[in-house]
Protein backbone atom coordinates (compact mmCIF):
# COMPACT_ATOMS: atom_id res chain seq x y z
CA UNK A 1 0.00 0.00 0.00
CA UNK A 2 1.06 3.79 -0.61
CA UNK A 3 3.13 5.01 2.10
CA UNK A 4 3.58 8.74 3.02
CA UNK A 5 6.72 10.81 1.80
CA UNK A 6 8.26 13.71 3.49
CA UNK A 7 5.72 16.18 1.95
CA UNK A 8 2.74 13.91 2.78
CA UNK A 9 3.65 14.06 6.52
CA UNK A 10 4.41 17.52 7.06
CA UNK A 11 1.13 18.12 4.54
CA UNK A 12 -1.36 16.48 7.05
CA UNK A 13 0.41 17.78 10.02
CA UNK A 14 0.37 21.01 8.90
CA UNK A 15 -3.84 20.28 8.47
CA UNK A 16 -4.13 18.35 11.99
CA UNK A 17 -2.15 22.34 13.50
CA UNK A 18 -4.74 24.64 11.02
CA UNK A 19 -7.89 22.62 12.24
CA UNK A 20 -7.05 22.66 16.12
CA UNK A 21 -6.76 26.65 15.51
CA UNK A 22 -10.04 26.55 14.02
CA UNK A 23 -12.20 24.50 16.64
CA UNK A 24 -10.22 26.32 19.24
CA UNK A 25 -12.02 29.53 17.61
CA UNK A 26 -15.37 27.85 17.50
CA UNK A 27 -15.26 26.68 21.34
CA UNK A 28 -14.47 30.19 22.09
CA UNK A 29 -17.12 32.00 19.98
CA UNK A 30 -15.09 33.25 17.73
CA UNK A 31 -16.43 31.32 14.79
CA UNK A 32 -20.19 30.86 14.11
CA UNK A 33 -21.86 27.40 13.23
CA UNK A 34 -22.30 29.51 9.99
CA UNK A 35 -18.25 30.15 9.56
CA UNK A 36 -17.23 27.20 10.88
CA UNK A 37 -19.11 24.75 9.11
CA UNK A 38 -17.37 24.91 5.63
CA UNK A 39 -14.14 24.64 7.72
CA UNK A 40 -15.40 21.35 9.58
CA UNK A 41 -16.41 19.90 6.26
CA UNK A 42 -13.62 20.10 4.78
CA UNK A 43 -12.15 17.59 7.09
CA UNK A 44 -14.80 15.38 6.84
CA UNK A 45 -16.40 16.23 10.43
CA UNK A 46 -20.63 16.27 10.20
CA UNK A 47 -22.72 17.54 12.49
CA UNK A 48 -25.57 14.89 12.78
CA UNK A 49 -28.65 14.35 15.05
CA UNK A 50 -26.98 13.48 18.30
CA UNK A 51 -23.41 14.04 17.85
CA UNK A 52 -20.38 15.13 15.64
CA UNK A 53 -19.76 12.11 13.33
CA UNK A 54 -16.46 11.78 11.37
CA UNK A 55 -15.55 10.34 8.34
CA UNK A 56 -12.22 8.78 8.18
CA UNK A 57 -10.67 8.59 4.79
CA UNK A 58 -9.41 4.63 3.55
CA UNK A 59 -8.10 5.49 0.27
CA UNK A 60 -9.38 2.78 -2.29
CA UNK A 61 -10.31 0.62 0.86
CA UNK A 62 -6.49 -0.32 2.05
CA UNK A 63 -5.79 -1.03 5.56
CA UNK A 64 -2.72 -2.23 7.51
CA UNK A 65 -3.33 -3.92 10.59
CA UNK A 66 -1.48 -0.73 12.42
CA UNK A 67 -3.86 1.37 10.81
CA UNK A 68 -6.85 -0.81 11.73
CA UNK A 69 -5.85 -1.06 15.46
CA UNK A 70 -5.62 2.89 15.27
CA UNK A 71 -9.41 3.49 14.38
CA UNK A 72 -9.98 0.52 17.38
CA UNK A 73 -7.85 2.63 19.70
CA UNK A 74 -10.17 5.63 18.45
CA UNK A 75 -13.21 4.41 18.81
CA UNK A 76 -12.50 3.03 22.16
CA UNK A 77 -10.98 6.38 23.65
CA UNK A 78 -13.41 9.24 21.86
CA UNK A 79 -16.03 7.40 20.60
CA UNK A 80 -18.35 4.70 22.04
CA UNK A 81 -15.90 2.01 21.04
CA UNK A 82 -16.67 1.00 17.83
CA UNK A 83 -16.91 2.80 13.97
CA UNK A 84 -18.62 2.26 10.94
CA UNK A 85 -17.90 1.11 7.46
CA UNK A 86 -19.57 3.20 4.83
CA UNK A 87 -20.44 2.20 0.87
CA UNK A 88 -17.28 4.66 -0.25
CA UNK A 89 -14.81 2.20 1.66
CA UNK A 90 -14.30 4.69 4.49
CA UNK A 91 -15.41 4.14 8.14
CA UNK A 92 -17.47 6.78 10.12
CA UNK A 93 -16.92 7.41 14.25
CA UNK A 94 -20.62 8.71 15.16
CA UNK A 95 -19.97 9.93 18.51
CA UNK A 96 -17.24 12.13 18.67
CA UNK A 97 -16.84 15.46 20.78
CA UNK A 98 -15.56 18.98 18.76
CA UNK A 99 -12.94 19.76 21.53
CA UNK A 100 -11.52 15.94 21.02
CA UNK A 101 -11.51 16.38 16.69
CA UNK A 102 -8.08 17.89 16.47
CA UNK A 103 -6.66 14.44 19.04
CA UNK A 104 -8.20 12.06 17.15
CA UNK A 105 -6.76 13.71 13.06
CA UNK A 106 -3.10 13.77 15.07
CA UNK A 107 -4.27 10.17 16.03
CA UNK A 108 -5.03 9.56 12.76
CA UNK A 109 -2.32 11.21 11.19
CA UNK A 110 0.31 9.20 13.31
CA UNK A 111 -0.52 5.71 10.33
CA UNK A 112 -0.89 8.31 7.53
CA UNK A 113 -4.28 8.93 8.16
CA UNK A 114 -6.67 11.79 7.75
CA UNK A 115 -10.33 12.81 6.56
CA UNK A 116 -9.23 15.80 4.10
CA UNK A 117 -12.17 16.02 1.23
CA UNK A 118 -14.23 13.11 2.96
CA UNK A 119 -17.03 15.66 2.81
CA UNK A 120 -17.89 18.81 0.73
CA UNK A 121 -17.93 20.02 -3.00
CA UNK A 122 -15.00 18.05 -4.11
CA UNK A 123 -13.35 14.68 -5.08
CA UNK A 124 -14.32 12.65 -2.61
CA UNK A 125 -12.42 9.43 -1.10
CA UNK A 126 -12.15 7.36 -4.73
CA UNK A 127 -13.21 4.00 -4.27
CA UNK A 128 -12.11 0.77 -6.28
CA UNK A 129 -12.17 -3.45 -6.45
CA UNK A 130 -11.50 -5.15 -2.35
CA UNK A 131 -9.79 -7.70 -4.67
CA UNK A 132 -7.51 -5.96 -6.20
CA UNK A 133 -3.94 -7.66 -7.01
CA UNK A 134 -6.07 -10.99 -5.64
CA UNK A 135 -8.46 -11.22 -8.37
CA UNK A 136 -8.22 -13.97 -11.29
CA UNK A 137 -9.92 -11.79 -13.32
CA UNK A 138 -7.91 -9.03 -13.22
CA UNK A 139 -5.96 -7.34 -16.11
CA UNK A 140 -4.65 -4.70 -14.13
CA UNK A 141 -4.03 -3.50 -10.37
CA UNK A 142 -6.39 -0.25 -9.93
CA UNK A 143 -4.67 0.81 -6.70
CA UNK A 144 -1.96 2.62 -8.29
CA UNK A 145 -4.55 4.70 -10.29
CA UNK A 146 -6.54 5.91 -7.63
CA UNK A 147 -3.55 6.72 -5.07
CA UNK A 148 -2.29 9.24 -8.70
CA UNK A 149 -6.43 10.60 -8.99
CA UNK A 150 -6.34 10.99 -5.06
CA UNK A 151 -2.66 13.22 -5.17
CA UNK A 152 -3.73 14.58 -8.11
CA UNK A 153 -7.19 16.17 -6.68
CA UNK A 154 -6.39 17.00 -3.20
CA UNK A 155 -6.61 20.82 -2.79
CA UNK A 156 -6.33 20.96 -6.53
CA UNK A 157 -6.74 24.42 -6.75
CA UNK A 158 -9.28 24.74 -9.74
CA UNK A 159 -11.65 21.94 -8.32
CA UNK A 160 -12.05 22.35 -4.43
CA UNK A 161 -15.16 24.38 -5.08
CA UNK A 162 -17.17 22.18 -7.48
CA UNK A 163 -20.87 22.94 -7.82
CA UNK A 164 -21.18 19.49 -6.05
CA UNK A 165 -19.56 16.41 -4.31
CA UNK A 166 -17.50 14.27 -7.39
CA UNK A 167 -17.11 10.36 -6.82
CA UNK A 168 -14.85 8.79 -8.91
CA UNK A 169 -14.32 4.76 -8.52
CA UNK A 170 -11.66 2.62 -10.78
CA UNK A 171 -12.19 -1.50 -11.38
CA UNK A 172 -9.09 -3.20 -13.06
CA UNK A 173 -10.69 -6.61 -13.44
CA UNK A 174 -13.19 -8.01 -15.91
CA UNK A 175 -15.59 -7.99 -13.60
CA UNK A 176 -17.23 -4.67 -12.08
CA UNK A 177 -16.79 -5.07 -8.14
CA UNK A 178 -16.43 -1.20 -7.88
CA UNK A 179 -19.91 -0.16 -9.28
CA UNK A 180 -18.36 2.09 -11.52
CA UNK A 181 -21.80 3.33 -13.69
CA UNK A 182 -23.16 4.69 -10.24
CA UNK A 183 -20.13 7.35 -10.45
CA UNK A 184 -19.89 10.55 -11.06
CA UNK A 185 -16.79 9.35 -13.02
CA UNK A 186 -15.96 5.34 -13.45
CA UNK A 187 -13.03 4.01 -15.29
CA UNK A 188 -12.68 0.45 -16.21
CA UNK A 189 -9.33 -0.29 -17.12
CA UNK A 190 -9.64 -2.55 -20.84
CA UNK A 191 -7.24 -3.91 -23.06
CA UNK A 192 -6.74 -1.66 -26.07
CA UNK A 193 -6.64 -2.54 -29.83
CA UNK A 194 -2.82 -2.51 -29.71
CA UNK A 195 -3.24 -5.01 -26.80
CA UNK A 196 -2.07 -2.44 -24.38
CA UNK A 197 -4.17 -1.49 -21.55
CA UNK A 198 -6.40 1.93 -20.91
CA UNK A 199 -9.25 3.00 -19.26
CA UNK A 200 -13.19 3.08 -20.55
CA UNK A 201 -14.67 6.45 -19.03
CA UNK A 202 -18.17 6.30 -18.02
CA UNK A 203 -19.67 9.59 -16.92
CA UNK A 204 -22.59 10.69 -15.12
CA UNK A 205 -23.66 8.14 -12.83
CA UNK A 206 -25.17 8.42 -9.52
CA UNK A 207 -27.83 7.77 -7.28
CA UNK A 208 -29.64 10.04 -4.91
CA UNK A 209 -32.81 11.85 -5.96
CA UNK A 210 -32.37 11.18 -9.33
CA UNK A 211 -30.24 7.84 -10.21
CA UNK A 212 -28.56 7.54 -13.60
CA UNK A 213 -26.69 4.73 -14.85
CA UNK A 214 -23.12 5.95 -16.36
CA UNK A 215 -22.41 6.56 -19.86
CA UNK A 216 -19.63 5.55 -21.97
CA UNK A 217 -17.95 8.93 -22.86
CA UNK A 218 -14.93 7.37 -24.42
CA UNK A 219 -14.36 3.74 -25.01
CA UNK A 220 -10.55 3.58 -25.01
CA UNK A 221 -8.45 5.83 -23.06
CA UNK A 222 -4.97 5.29 -23.18
CA UNK A 223 -3.07 5.41 -19.45
CA UNK A 224 -1.30 8.14 -20.25
CA UNK A 225 -3.85 10.86 -20.81
CA UNK A 226 -6.15 9.76 -17.48
CA UNK A 227 -5.08 13.08 -15.32
CA UNK A 228 -5.38 15.64 -18.37
CA UNK A 229 -8.71 13.53 -19.32
CA UNK A 230 -10.27 13.48 -15.92
CA UNK A 231 -9.38 17.32 -15.83
CA UNK A 232 -10.73 18.23 -18.67
CA UNK A 233 -14.57 16.34 -17.13
CA UNK A 234 -14.27 18.34 -14.61
CA UNK A 235 -13.34 21.18 -15.85
CA UNK A 236 -16.48 21.28 -18.28
CA UNK A 237 -18.58 20.44 -15.25
CA UNK A 238 -17.03 23.06 -13.29
CA UNK A 239 -17.97 25.50 -15.86
CA UNK A 240 -21.64 24.39 -16.93
CA UNK A 241 -23.04 22.62 -13.79
CA UNK A 242 -25.72 24.08 -11.81
CA UNK A 243 -25.50 25.75 -9.06
CA UNK A 244 -28.47 27.36 -8.12
CA UNK A 245 -30.25 24.53 -7.01
CA UNK A 246 -28.55 21.79 -4.92
CA UNK A 247 -31.16 19.07 -6.17
CA UNK A 248 -29.78 19.71 -10.02
CA UNK A 249 -26.17 20.45 -8.95
CA UNK A 250 -24.11 16.91 -9.70
CA UNK A 251 -22.90 15.92 -13.04
CA UNK A 252 -25.17 13.20 -13.58
CA UNK A 253 -28.39 16.00 -14.35
CA UNK A 254 -25.67 18.40 -16.61
CA UNK A 255 -24.87 15.10 -18.71
CA UNK A 256 -28.48 13.90 -18.72
CA UNK A 257 -29.99 17.86 -19.73
CA UNK A 258 -27.19 18.46 -22.21
CA UNK A 259 -27.62 14.81 -23.67
CA UNK A 260 -24.11 12.74 -23.48
CA UNK A 261 -22.67 13.28 -27.34
CA UNK A 262 -23.13 17.66 -26.42
CA UNK A 263 -21.10 16.76 -22.70
CA UNK A 264 -18.73 14.50 -25.00
CA UNK A 265 -18.35 17.21 -27.64
CA UNK A 266 -17.86 19.78 -24.70
CA UNK A 267 -15.30 17.22 -22.81
CA UNK A 268 -13.13 16.75 -25.99
CA UNK A 269 -13.21 20.00 -27.30
CA UNK A 270 -11.67 21.09 -23.71
CA UNK A 271 -9.10 17.93 -23.84
CA UNK A 272 -7.86 18.47 -27.64
CA UNK A 273 -6.89 22.45 -26.66
CA UNK A 274 -5.34 21.53 -23.49
CA UNK A 275 -3.97 17.88 -23.02
CA UNK A 276 -0.59 18.94 -24.79
CA UNK A 277 0.14 22.04 -21.85
CA UNK A 278 -1.16 19.38 -19.37
CA UNK A 279 0.84 17.69 -16.77
CA UNK A 280 -0.13 14.26 -17.05
CA UNK A 281 2.06 11.87 -15.10
CA UNK A 282 5.85 11.26 -15.93
CA UNK A 283 6.84 7.99 -16.04
CA UNK A 284 8.78 7.63 -13.57
CA UNK A 285 6.23 9.32 -11.35
CA UNK A 286 4.07 6.62 -12.20
CA UNK A 287 6.43 3.86 -12.04
CA UNK A 288 7.58 5.11 -8.27
CA UNK A 289 3.60 5.20 -6.89
CA UNK A 290 3.33 1.29 -8.62
CA UNK A 291 5.98 0.13 -6.50
CA UNK A 292 4.38 0.72 -3.36
CA UNK A 293 1.42 -1.68 -4.40
CA UNK A 294 4.17 -4.48 -5.35
CA UNK A 295 1.74 -7.49 -3.92
CA UNK A 296 3.28 -10.08 -1.68
CA UNK A 297 5.24 -12.53 -2.21
CA UNK A 298 3.06 -15.36 -2.36
CA UNK A 299 4.88 -18.71 -3.94
CA UNK A 300 2.50 -21.31 -5.72
CA UNK A 301 1.56 -24.08 -3.09
CA UNK A 302 -0.62 -26.90 -3.68
CA UNK A 303 -4.20 -26.03 -3.80
CA UNK A 304 -5.71 -29.37 -2.22
CA UNK A 305 -5.84 -29.23 1.07
CA UNK A 306 -6.96 -32.51 2.90
CA UNK A 307 -7.65 -30.51 6.16
CA UNK A 308 -9.56 -28.19 4.62
CA UNK A 309 -12.01 -30.69 2.84
CA UNK A 310 -12.50 -33.09 5.76
CA UNK A 311 -13.78 -29.91 7.52
CA UNK A 312 -15.82 -29.17 4.81
CA UNK A 313 -17.61 -32.42 4.99
CA UNK A 314 -18.35 -32.78 9.24
CA UNK A 315 -19.02 -28.88 10.12
CA UNK A 316 -22.05 -27.95 7.44
CA UNK A 317 -21.63 -24.51 9.53
CA UNK A 318 -17.96 -23.95 7.65
CA UNK A 319 -18.72 -25.60 4.70
CA UNK A 320 -21.48 -22.42 4.63
CA UNK A 321 -18.68 -20.04 5.18
CA UNK A 322 -16.35 -21.34 2.86
CA UNK A 323 -18.89 -21.66 0.29
CA UNK A 324 -19.84 -18.05 0.83
CA UNK A 325 -17.15 -16.29 1.74
CA UNK A 326 -13.56 -17.86 0.46
CA UNK A 327 -13.02 -16.85 -3.46
CA UNK A 328 -10.87 -18.13 -5.64
CA UNK A 329 -7.44 -16.10 -5.78
CA UNK A 330 -5.28 -15.61 -8.93
CA UNK A 331 -2.02 -17.41 -7.32
CA UNK A 332 -2.71 -21.37 -6.67
CA UNK A 333 -3.01 -22.25 -2.94
CA UNK A 334 -4.43 -18.91 -1.93
CA UNK A 335 -7.92 -18.04 -1.35
CA UNK A 336 -9.05 -13.96 -0.33
CA UNK A 337 -11.83 -14.21 2.50
CA UNK A 338 -14.07 -11.88 3.23
CA UNK A 339 -15.11 -11.47 7.13
CA UNK A 340 -18.61 -10.32 7.02
CA UNK A 341 -19.92 -7.44 9.53
CA UNK A 342 -23.56 -8.52 9.17
CA UNK A 343 -23.69 -11.35 11.93
CA UNK A 344 -28.10 -11.05 12.72
CA UNK A 345 -28.57 -8.71 15.34
CA UNK A 346 -25.80 -7.00 14.72
CA UNK A 347 -26.03 -2.80 12.95
CA UNK A 348 -24.20 -3.61 9.27
CA UNK A 349 -20.98 -2.21 8.74
CA UNK A 350 -20.77 -1.45 12.08
CA UNK A 351 -17.24 -3.14 14.01
CA UNK A 352 -16.61 -2.77 17.39
CA UNK A 353 -13.15 -1.65 18.60
CA UNK A 354 -12.26 -5.30 19.90
CA UNK A 355 -13.25 -6.72 16.43
CA UNK A 356 -11.19 -4.53 15.28
CA UNK A 357 -8.30 -5.42 16.80
CA UNK A 358 -8.84 -8.89 16.25
CA UNK A 359 -9.00 -8.41 12.88
CA UNK A 360 -6.01 -6.60 12.87
CA UNK A 361 -4.28 -9.24 14.40
CA UNK A 362 -5.73 -12.19 11.63
CA UNK A 363 -4.23 -9.86 9.02
CA UNK A 364 -1.03 -10.28 10.82
CA UNK A 365 -0.95 -13.98 11.10
CA UNK A 366 -3.16 -15.13 8.04
CA UNK A 367 -3.53 -12.49 5.55
CA UNK A 368 -0.12 -11.19 4.79
CA UNK A 369 -0.21 -7.80 6.59
CA UNK A 370 -3.77 -6.33 4.54
CA UNK A 371 -7.17 -5.87 5.00
CA UNK A 372 -9.42 -4.31 2.74
CA UNK A 373 -12.86 -2.27 3.04
CA UNK A 374 -15.89 -3.62 0.42
CA UNK A 375 -18.48 -1.28 -0.36
CA UNK A 376 -20.74 -3.86 0.55
CA UNK A 377 -19.69 -3.04 4.43
CA UNK A 378 -17.41 -6.09 4.99
CA UNK A 379 -13.63 -6.75 5.61
CA UNK A 380 -11.59 -8.69 2.91
CA UNK A 381 -7.69 -10.43 4.15
CA UNK A 382 -7.19 -10.58 0.30
CA UNK A 383 -4.33 -13.20 0.23
CA UNK A 384 -4.82 -16.75 2.76
CA UNK A 385 -2.97 -19.57 2.13
CA UNK A 386 -5.58 -21.97 1.76
CA UNK A 387 -3.97 -23.97 3.96
CA UNK A 388 -4.57 -21.15 6.94
CA UNK A 389 -8.31 -20.99 5.93
CA UNK A 390 -9.73 -23.38 9.02
CA UNK A 391 -7.84 -21.93 11.85
CA UNK A 392 -8.79 -18.28 10.30
CA UNK A 393 -12.14 -19.78 10.45
CA UNK A 394 -11.94 -20.85 13.82
CA UNK A 395 -10.44 -17.75 15.22
CA UNK A 396 -13.53 -15.95 13.67
CA UNK A 397 -16.15 -18.19 15.51
CA UNK A 398 -14.33 -17.34 18.58
CA UNK A 399 -15.28 -13.30 17.62
CA UNK A 400 -18.30 -14.11 16.48
CA UNK A 401 -17.62 -12.39 13.12
CA UNK A 402 -17.69 -16.55 11.03
CA UNK A 403 -21.52 -15.65 9.64
CA UNK A 404 -20.71 -16.99 5.81
CA UNK A 405 -23.71 -14.66 4.25
CA UNK A 406 -21.47 -12.64 1.53
CA UNK A 407 -23.13 -11.63 -1.50
CA UNK A 408 -26.63 -13.05 0.21
CA UNK A 409 -29.69 -11.74 1.37
CA UNK A 410 -28.36 -11.44 4.96
CA UNK A 411 -25.01 -9.66 3.51
CA UNK A 412 -27.60 -6.09 3.76
CA UNK A 413 -25.94 -2.62 2.74
CA UNK A 414 -27.89 -0.37 5.09
CA UNK A 415 -27.17 3.14 6.22
CA UNK A 416 -27.28 4.47 9.33
CA UNK A 417 -30.48 5.95 9.23
CA UNK A 418 -33.06 7.98 11.20
CA UNK A 419 -31.23 6.88 14.50
CA UNK A 420 -27.85 8.96 13.43
CA UNK A 421 -28.68 11.17 10.51
CA UNK A 422 -30.10 14.86 10.40
CA UNK A 423 -31.13 14.00 6.50
CA UNK A 424 -32.79 11.08 6.91
CA UNK A 425 -36.73 10.51 7.18
CA UNK A 426 -37.00 6.92 8.28
CA UNK A 427 -35.17 4.61 10.72
CA UNK A 428 -33.11 1.66 8.69
CA UNK A 429 -31.12 0.07 11.48
CA UNK A 430 -34.12 -1.42 13.25
CA UNK A 431 -35.54 -2.53 9.80
CA UNK A 432 -32.38 -4.43 8.60
CA UNK A 433 -32.02 -5.89 12.03
CA UNK A 434 -35.75 -7.64 11.44
CA UNK A 435 -34.64 -8.30 8.17
CA UNK A 436 -31.62 -10.44 8.93
CA UNK A 437 -33.94 -11.80 11.57
CA UNK A 438 -36.23 -13.59 9.52
CA UNK A 439 -33.73 -14.97 7.08
CA UNK A 440 -31.57 -16.10 9.58
CA UNK A 441 -31.19 -18.91 8.51
CA UNK A 442 -28.37 -20.22 6.39
CA UNK A 443 -30.26 -23.21 4.44
CA UNK A 444 -32.79 -20.55 3.34
CA UNK A 445 -30.32 -18.47 2.27
CA UNK A 446 -28.70 -20.67 0.12
CA UNK A 447 -32.00 -21.40 -1.12
CA UNK A 448 -32.43 -18.07 -2.10
CA UNK A 449 -29.11 -18.02 -3.88
CA UNK A 450 -27.12 -14.44 -4.62
CA UNK A 451 -29.38 -11.64 -3.58
CA UNK A 452 -28.35 -8.22 -3.24
CA UNK A 453 -30.67 -6.19 -1.01
CA UNK A 454 -30.00 -2.46 0.14
CA UNK A 455 -31.70 -0.70 2.48
CA UNK A 456 -31.49 3.65 2.89
CA UNK A 457 -33.50 5.99 5.17
CA UNK A 458 -33.75 8.96 2.79
CA UNK A 459 -33.82 9.73 -1.11
CA UNK A 460 -30.05 10.59 -0.54
CA UNK A 461 -29.39 6.56 -1.26
CA UNK A 462 -26.14 6.16 0.91
CA UNK A 463 -27.84 2.75 1.50
CA UNK A 464 -27.55 2.29 -2.65
CA UNK A 465 -31.34 0.97 -3.02
CA UNK A 466 -31.45 2.19 -6.11
CA UNK A 467 -29.05 -0.58 -6.77
CA UNK A 468 -30.19 -2.80 -4.76
CA UNK A 469 -31.88 -6.29 -6.55
CA UNK A 470 -34.65 -5.70 -3.55
CA UNK A 471 -34.24 -2.25 -2.75
CA UNK A 472 -35.77 -0.52 0.51
CA UNK A 473 -35.91 3.71 1.16
CA UNK A 474 -37.54 5.23 4.06
CA UNK A 475 -39.53 8.55 3.33
CA UNK A 476 -41.59 10.37 5.78
CA UNK A 477 -45.96 10.52 4.76
CA UNK A 478 -47.28 12.87 7.07
CA UNK A 479 -45.74 12.25 10.51
CA UNK A 480 -45.49 8.15 9.60
CA UNK A 481 -42.05 6.38 8.58
CA UNK A 482 -43.52 4.42 5.02
CA UNK A 483 -41.15 2.03 2.72
CA UNK A 484 -40.57 2.19 -0.96
CA UNK A 485 -39.55 -1.28 -2.45
CA UNK A 486 -37.69 -1.07 -5.76
CA UNK A 487 -37.08 -4.40 -7.88
CA UNK A 488 -34.55 -5.08 -10.42
CA UNK A 489 -31.32 -2.44 -9.77
CA UNK A 490 -28.09 -3.55 -10.12
CA UNK A 491 -24.56 -2.26 -9.49
CA UNK A 492 -22.56 -4.64 -11.77
CA UNK A 493 -21.43 -4.59 -15.42
CA UNK A 494 -25.44 -4.79 -16.10
CA UNK A 495 -25.76 -2.05 -13.95
CA UNK A 496 -29.65 -0.55 -13.56
CA UNK A 497 -31.74 1.38 -11.53
CA UNK A 498 -34.20 -0.29 -9.66
CA UNK A 499 -38.19 0.00 -10.66
CA UNK A 500 -40.98 1.24 -7.91
CA UNK A 501 -43.57 -1.24 -7.18
CA UNK A 502 -46.42 0.56 -5.49
CA UNK A 503 -46.97 2.67 -2.47
CA UNK A 504 -44.88 2.26 0.67
CA UNK A 505 -45.88 -0.03 3.65
CA UNK A 506 -45.08 0.72 7.24
CA UNK A 507 -42.18 -0.72 9.14
CA UNK A 508 -43.63 -3.59 10.73
CA UNK A 509 -44.66 -5.05 7.14
CA UNK A 510 -40.92 -4.82 5.62
CA UNK A 511 -39.87 -8.49 6.84
CA UNK A 512 -43.37 -9.97 5.13
CA UNK A 513 -43.11 -7.73 2.52
CA UNK A 514 -39.70 -8.53 1.77
CA UNK A 515 -40.74 -12.76 2.43
CA UNK A 516 -43.73 -12.15 -0.36
CA UNK A 517 -40.70 -10.96 -2.71
CA UNK A 518 -38.42 -13.39 -1.98
CA UNK A 519 -41.48 -16.58 -2.06
CA UNK A 520 -42.77 -14.94 -5.38
CA UNK A 521 -39.01 -15.39 -6.93
CA UNK A 522 -38.58 -18.50 -6.00
CA UNK A 523 -42.45 -19.48 -7.38
CA UNK A 524 -41.31 -18.26 -10.60
CA UNK A 525 -37.81 -18.34 -11.17
CA UNK A 526 -36.21 -21.17 -13.73
CA UNK A 527 -33.50 -23.90 -12.45
CA UNK A 528 -30.18 -22.17 -11.55
CA UNK A 529 -31.93 -18.43 -12.71
CA UNK A 530 -30.73 -15.62 -10.32
CA UNK A 531 -33.30 -13.03 -9.21
CA UNK A 532 -32.87 -10.91 -11.62
CA UNK A 533 -32.66 -13.00 -14.42
CA UNK A 534 -36.44 -14.02 -13.50
CA UNK A 535 -37.38 -10.20 -12.43
CA UNK A 536 -36.15 -9.29 -16.18
CA UNK A 537 -38.23 -12.59 -17.87
CA UNK A 538 -41.06 -11.96 -15.79
CA UNK A 539 -41.44 -8.42 -14.97
CA UNK A 540 -43.09 -6.68 -12.25
CA UNK A 541 -46.61 -8.11 -12.91
CA UNK A 542 -46.05 -11.38 -10.54
CA UNK A 543 -44.31 -9.54 -7.60
CA UNK A 544 -47.14 -6.45 -7.95
CA UNK A 545 -49.84 -9.17 -7.68
CA UNK A 546 -48.29 -11.05 -4.67
CA UNK A 547 -47.76 -7.85 -2.62
CA UNK A 548 -50.78 -5.46 -3.41
CA UNK A 549 -53.93 -8.10 -4.69
CA UNK A 550 -54.50 -8.91 -0.92
CA UNK A 551 -54.48 -6.06 0.95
Amino acid sequence: MYRYDEFDHAFVKERVSEFRDQVERRLSGALTEEEFRPLRLRNGLYLQLHAYMLRVAIPYGVLSPRQLRQLALIGRKWDRGYGHFTTRQNLQFNWVRLVDIPDVLAALAEVEMHCIQTSGNCVRNVTSDPYAAAAVDELEDPRPWCEILRQWSTLHPEFNWLPRKFKIAVSGAVEDRAATAFHDIGLRIVRGPDGENGFRVLVGGGMGRTPYVGQVIREFLPKEHILSYVESILRVYNLLGRRDNLYKARIKILVNELGLEKFREAVEADWEATYKAAIDLPDDERHRIESYFTPPELPERDARDEALAARRESDPAFANWYRNNVLTHRVPGYASVVISLKEPGRTPGDASSDTMDVIADLAERFGHDEVRVNYTQNLVLPHVVRADIVALYDALVDTGIATGNNELLGDMICCPGLDYCNLANARSIPIAKEIAKRFEDPARQDLIGKLRLNMSGCINACGHHHAGNIGILGVDKKGTELYQITLGGSPKDDAAVGTIVGPGFRAEKVPDVIDTIVDTYIANRHEGESFLETWRRVGVAPFKEALYDAR
